[in-house]
């Protein structure tokens, strides 16, 4: 089976790359540096429109995981922009590549994100739930809409919300470790706002289960089946780093700092459940967040 992958140099896809080489999968790059093309990497450009049309001929699935990081910088007007354009922009270039192909992928798995539910609380949400009415809701509404050209022509979409990644090769983690290990976590804010998460490698094993399950279509929250609040995630990862987590971050120093961003990345509370993958029989290798912190931190 022959898969394109995009964002394949980013957290996720440069994990995902060799779990399917190793599954014996043929797996092709879309790339943005023209000079590192040939041996199945294509060239793309999604700020100027550009993709190599070659790359989605005879190809049997997409996974569409490029774009902008939400938390590498001040959500300014055009950083927003920016955001915006590099998921849904992107995806409807890739959308249209594959909608005009002469042999098309009869599968796109297109990244999506638990941000699409706004900010719902304390209440458990799942794929059956609505959209929210924050920023990030109205580009993953956007995000979505884009891939339905290729639904209409009858190829299984895959959309896939996914939550907090954890990994201590980067990501959210990656930048908590050291502040915890010098015993300066804590808390945001009241800490009772829930955070949906996944370990990496759940993350990548649910990517290759949706390609191998064509009962699976349509959004897939892309989560650990247990959420927790910001402080009981906290006290875990403070605890199995054998670390206490004496300093509170006030919200408003956040706020003052970050801006709309602290309230959308940090703040917000989003109780997600992976109801498709769970009904469809996916098994997380790591399904409680103790666990999992101490199997990927070696603990």
């Amino acid at each position: 089976m022959k898969i394109l992958v995009t964002g394949a140099s980013g957290l996720v896809g440069s994990a995902l790359i060799p779990l399917l080489t190793a599954s014996g999968y043929s797996v092709s790059r879309l790339v943005r540096n023209s000079q590192k093309t040939g041996a199945g990497a294509f060239y793309w450009n999604p700020a100027t429109r550009e993709l190599d049309a070659a790359a989605v001929e005879g190809q049997d699935a997409v996974i569409h995981l490029a774009g902008e990081s939400i938390a590498s910088g001040y959500w300014t007007k055009a950083r927003k922009v920016r955001i915006r354009d590099s998921r849904v922009v992107g995806t409807q270039i890739l959308a249209d590549a594959i909608v005009n192909a002469s042999v098309p992928p009869q599968l796109l798995i297109s990244a999506s994100a638990i941000g699409y539910y706004g900010s719902p609380g304390a209440a458990v949400v799942d794929e059956t739930n609505s959209d929210g009415d924050t920023w990030l809701a109205e580009i993953c509404r956007e995000w979505e809409a884009a891939t339905e050209a290729v639904r209409a022509e009858g190829v299984r979409v895959v959309n896939a919300r996914i939550g907090l990644v954890l990994t201590p090769e980067g990501g959210a983690l990656g930048k908590m470790l050291l502040p915890f290990k010098l015993c300066l976590g804590g808390r945001l804010g009241h800490g009772r706002q829930y955070m949906s998460w996944i370990t990496l490698d759940d993350m990548i094993r649910s990517l290759q289960f949706a390609v191998e399950n064509e009962s699976v279509s349509g959004p897939m929250n892309v989560v650990a089946p247990n959420p927790v609040t910001n402080l009981a995630f906290t006290k875990l990862l403070g605890g199995v780093l054998r670390r206490p987590t004496p300093f509170p971050v006030p919200a408003f120093f956040l706020r003052l700092v970050l801006g709309e961003m602290a309230d959308e990345l940090f703040f917000s509370s989003i109780r997600v459940v992976p109801k498709v993958l769970l009904d469809h029989g996916f098994e997380f290798t790591h399904g409680e967040l103790e666990f999992g912190l101490r199997d990927i931190l070696n603990r």
